[in-house]
Order: structure tokens, then C-alpha cells, then sequence
């Protein structure tokens, strides 16, 4: 199918991946693009946004470029702003922004937790809070939290993520206090639950430690980024219009099924 997503814009906070290979911004981007949409590339710096832009302009897509750390409320605002003036409205938002620091709750410093709590959910909530006025003004919208499966299901592990399970988990109760207070102003808002696909945020933890993430998935084949920008397609396209409030894993089986003991 293709023309998903003709005539809207999209803004993608946390839109580039942090190295080479396709991460979910990316990959959302890209895709949302080839759907028809004019996206706004969201990112602290420029570089790989630019990167980006260029690649989805040579595919024949429409993307623009803003920069700012979102998780402050000015340029949250100014993020919303900059996509009204360019494309003259906004349909959907995808609160991307995400990072992780290790350590048990025992271990981990205030500063470490703070930091990552500011990453993972306060640019969620500082997206949303800027947003939902123009989505108002455009009669509704498309709003999604990017979450973790870390922050539904306790993952035992060598390192410990207490931050960042903690700051996924809330984005599940952001999407629900969302999703029913415009309920009837025509704003959607769902979450998806990204499970252990492979992008560049976790190249760095070495093949092995890849190839396990593999195997503790029930359908046994690697997850992509790709696989997240497809789910994200279908929730800020209009086939979506009756879906609000869910938490929506794209992880392979990984949450819904177990293995019983023989």
C-alpha cells in the first residue's frame, strides 16, 4: 500500500540514529515519508538529521530539519512551531528521544537517574504538552510514546536498568492519561513496546550479546527498525482511527508467550 500517510506531517523526535544502520527514528522517517508525509526530523545536533533529510529527499520524500533538546519546554514549543510555519499544520507526533544509563537501584547516582528520566520521559511528556494545542487546532492527531520492553517486563540481566525501566514504564501511564483526557477531541495516543531489535543504539554491545538477544525470542529471527516503523506507520495513518490507549509490543512474541517446563 502506499499514500498511508498523504497530506499529513509528522514530527519524529529523536529521528537519526546515533551511527551507521537504521534505527527507529530512522526508520519511522524513511517510512513515513514514503507514505506521503512531510516529516520533521527532530535532533540535538544536525549531522546525521541532515544525513537523513538528504536520503529521504532523494527517495523523493519532503523533510526538514529541527534542532533542540526537547525535553525543554522552549524548544519543544519551538519544534511544534517550526512545523505549523513550514507545513501549516501537524498530525502526528513520535516521542523517540531514548538512552539508558546501567546500575541496580542500589548503584546508580541521583544525577545518572535524573539524566535519564529527563531523556526517556521528559521529552515525551514536553512533546506531548506542545503539541496537543495544534492537533486541537487541526481537529486531532496521532501521538506515539516510544517504550522498551525493559519497562513492562523485569528483564534479569547483567547490568542492571533501573533509570530507564523506570522512565519506560511511565511512558505507559503518559499514553493512557493522554489518550483519555482527548479521547473525544479526536487525539490518539498509543505506545509502542520495542523489543530487543537490533539498531545502532546496541551495536555496541558485541555480537554474542546480539546473537543472545536473538534467541530469547519466541519467533527465533532478529527484530529491526524496520519492524517498529511499520507498526508506526499503521498508528498515524488513518486505519488506526479507533485505536487509542494501547501498549503495542513489536517484539517477536517476547512478551505474550513463555516457555513451560517439560
Amino acid at each position: 500500500m502506499t499514500g498511508r500517510l498523504d497530506g499529513k506531517v509528522i514530527i519524529i523526535a529523536g529521528a537519526a540514529s546515533r551511527g551507521e544502520g537504521v534505527g527507529t527514528g530512522k526508520a519511522m522517517a524513511v517510512l513515513s515519508a514514503r507514505q506521503g508525509a512531510k516529516v520533521l526530523l527532530v535532533n540535538r545536533s544536525a549531522g546525521r538529521a541532515e544525513d537523513l533529510r538528504a536520503e529521504i529527499a532523494a527517495e523523493g520524500g519532503e523533510a526538514s530539519v529541527f534542532v533542540g533538546d526537547v525535553s525543554t519546554e522552549a524548544d519543544a514549543h519551538a519544534m511544534v512551531a517550526a512545523a505549523e510555519e513550514r507545513y501549516g499544520k501537524v498530525d502526528g507526533l513520535v516521542n523517540n528521544v531514548g538512552g539508558g544509563i546501567a546500575g541496580t537501584i542500589a548503584e546508580i547516582s541521583e544525577e545518572d537517574w535524573d539524566t535519564v528520566v529527563q531523556v526517556n520521559l521528559k521529552t515525551a511528556m514536553q512533546g506531548t504538552k506542545a503539541v496537543v494545542p495544534a492537533m486541537l487546532r487541526n481537529t486531532g492527531g496521532s501521538i506515539i510514546n516510544i517504550s522498551s520492553i525493559v519497562g513492562w517486563a523485569g528483564m534479569i540481566a547483567d547490568q542492571g536498568s533501573a533509570a530507564y525501566a523506570t522512565a519506560k514504564a511511565a511512558l505507559h501511564g503518559l499514553t493512557h492519561s493522554t489518550a483519555a483526557n482527548y479521547a473525544t477531541q479526536g487525539i490518539r495516543c498509543n505506545c509502542i513496546i520495542v523489543g530487543t531489535v537490533e539498531t545502532p543504539m546496541v551495536a555496541r554491545l558485541g555480537e554474542e550479546a546480539l546473537r543472545r538477544r536473538v534467541e530469547m525470542v519466541p519467533m527465533q529471527t532478529k527484530g529491526t527498525g524496520w519492524d517498529i516503523g511499520h507498526a508506526a506507520v499503521y498508528l498515524l495513518s488513518d486505519e488506526a482511527r479507533w485505536v487509542t490507549a494501547v501498549n503495542l509490543p513489536v517484539d517477536g512474541g517476547l512478551i505474550g508467550l513463555r516457555t513451560w517446563p517439560r
